[in-house]
């Protein structure tokens, strides 16, 4: 016996992995200062999600960063966490888990990030981590088509103009 493994086979194929599946960034600039810009995502997030097509309980639900979640209450009470906030720097950026209708274990990444520019603030959002969603390809391809929806709402709640 040559060595300890010497049943193995000669080449073990590499472990298949989520590949081929870029981040979705979506990029949009607010008018407005910064410190107004991350205020108005994430203190007033309410009045401008668009509940109506992207929400666990639909139209009449509260949307909010509370502590360290980003949360959705219906009208009942019941509660869903979109998010789990592990790092916030405000008025500059934060990240989260996402995982909006299901379960943390079945979390995707998000970042957020806001910086002054000539005509005010850039916002860039940044989701990945899709080898974290239950299905990564039909996961990714809903937020590819979600997220300028939400930001084009964002950028139109605080005075822009939009598409």
């Amino acid at each position: 016996m040559d060595n300890l493994f010497s049943h193995a086979p000669a080449e073990t194929p590499e472990p298949k992995t989520v590949g081929g599946l870029e981040p979705v960034v979506v990029t949009v600039v607010v008018p407005g200062a910064v410190a107004r810009t991350f205020m108005g995502f994430t203190e007033h997030t309410h009045l401008w999600w668009p509940l109506e097509a992207h929400s666990v309980y639909g139209v009449g639900s509260y949307v909010e960063f509370e502590e360290n979640l980003v949360l959705e209450t219906a009208d009942d009470g019941r509660k869903a966490i979109w998010g789990s906030i592990d790092d916030w720097q405000p008025p500059l950026s934060f990240h989260a888990s996402w995982h909006p209708g299901t379960t943390a274990l079945w979390s995707t990444e998000l970042r957020v990030a806001f910086r002054a520019v000539e005509s005010g603030t850039e916002l860039r959002l940044v989701h990945s981590g899709w080898e974290g969603a239950e299905d990564p390809a039909a996961t990714r391809a809903d937020h590819a088509a979600g997220w300028p929806v939400v930001l084009e709402r964002f950028v139109r709640f605080m005075g822009g103009a939009g598409d």
